[in-house]
């Protein structure tokens, strides 16, 4: 039998820390430029639209689709029992693309162009934003 092993995590940079703290509430940040209107993810110190330091939190619909994925059958030491799973990348309807995994559905029946759904999961110390089937 393998020894179930703790989850590594870096500690998130300083400007992430308004995404974790809404995710420990079910909630899903991006920022928005106040500047220019553009939403940007993932959280940095200025705009990438327009330059400006003017970016805000705000939350997003969590709704999306998968704009790619691949199954992981091998992964990092802590994740190894998880697997398989998939991982993706999804597009949010705020135009924003976010790298998450998709739950709740058997991974033959993911799809590129899937509707989904932000849902959240308690891993380790975080509660991280993942994503399901639109039912």
């Amino acid at each position: 039998m393998t020894e179930r092993r703790e989850k590594p995590f870096l500690d998130p940079p300083e400007e992430s820390g308004p995404f974790f703290d809404a995710a420990r509430e079910h909630k899903l940040l991006v920022q928005r430029c106040t500047s220019c209107g553009k939403h940007q993810f993932y959280p940095r110190k200025v705009c990438i639209a327009c330059g400006s330091t003017d970016v805000e939190w705000v939350e997003a619909s969590g709704k999306g689709t998968v704009h790619t994925f691949t199954v992981v059958h091998r992964g990092i030491p802590g994740w190894v029992e998880d697997g398989p799973y998939v991982a993706a990348v999804i597009d949010l309807e705020e135009g924003v693309r976010m790298t998450s995994n998709v739950v709740d559905c058997p991974r033959e029946d993911v799809k590129v162009g899937m509707p989904v759904e932000v849902t959240f999961v308690e891993e380790g110390k975080y509660v991280l934003p993942r994503f399901r089937p639109v039912a």
